[in-house]
């Protein structure tokens, strides 16, 4: 399918691996040139330099924590006339309700809620103007049904998910679209650290941490970076524009939920 997007210009970030990367991927596959986003330099120039080898695309790389304005106003500065966005940041690390620290939430907030926010209010303006944009917020399955575990994951989460309700209607009219993937387990290093605490925890080896974490996926296998990037692709197509302020769910069926 042509998604209609060739010559676009993206925004992705924490793209160097994992779900970022096959966003960034995809897009590129689509012929949409790309600004990407990672905390280290060597992992971000060679996904880069992947991404020109492969599919001509034109790449502008900016190394540095998102999070961080100096960072942030240099993306920004590469993303002039982006007509696309994707944001992406690392989880929080797990752990027990009672161990968080006030830091430790504004930490979480600032990396899964107020980033994204802070991206989407500086380059959807551009869009609106030019009447035409795409916004995809990487989230999680957490949104839908929160893990323990993950509580300041599923807290910062769920703010960002609350913007976006709200924005995505407000931009609509504009031809400028917000919605939000939701990934449950898929095979990055995301899922081999959670996998990692699961050996710790139980003793087991990872092979078997691994199948007892797929024995609750129905579809029975973590998910792909490819998958998860061709869908995001869609989302930021030419084909998408009636698919407004929408969670979509990529777990494998994880969930268990009517809606």
């Amino acid at each position: 399918m042509d998604l209609g997007i060739k010559g676009k210009k993206a925004v992705v970030s924490a793209s160097s691996k994992g779900l970022g990367r096959g966003c960034a991927m995809a897009l590129a596959e689509a012929g949409v040139d790309l600004v990407l986003n990672a905390r280290g330099s060597a992992a971000l120039e060679e996904t880069a330099a992947q991404i020109r080898a492969r599919f001509g695309v034109q790449v502008v790389t900016v190394a540095g924590d998102i999070t961080q304005g100096q960072v942030r106003d240099a993306i920004l500065r590469a993303a002039e006339g982006a007509d696309i966005l994707v944001t992406n940041a690392g989880g929080p690390p797990p752990g027990l309700w009672s161990d968080w620290s006030r830091e430790d939430f504004i930490r979480a907030i600032d990396a899964n809620m107020l980033t994204p926010i802070a991206l989407m209010q500086a380059l959807m303006p551009g869009m609106i103007a030019r009447g035409w944009g795409r916004v995809v917020n990487i989230t999680s399955q957490s949104v839908k049904a929160p893990i323990a575990q993950l509580g300041l994951s599923n807290a910062a989460r769920a703010g960002l998910t609350g913007f976006v309700a709200g924005t995505a209607r407000q931009v609509a009219p504009s031809g400028v679209t917000i919605n939000n993937l939701l990934p449950g387990i898929h095979d990055t290093d995301r899922a081999a650290a959670l996998d990692g605490g699961v050996v710790a925890s139980k003793g087991i080896s990872m092979d078997a941490a691994r199948a007892l974490r797929m024995a609750d996926i129905p579809a029975r296998r973590y998910g792909t970076a490819e998958e998860f990037g061709a869908a995001c692709a869609f989302l930021c197509s030419q084909h998408a524009g009636f698919i407004v302020g929408q969670n979509i769910l990529m777990d494998g069926g994880a969930i268990n939920a009517t809606l």
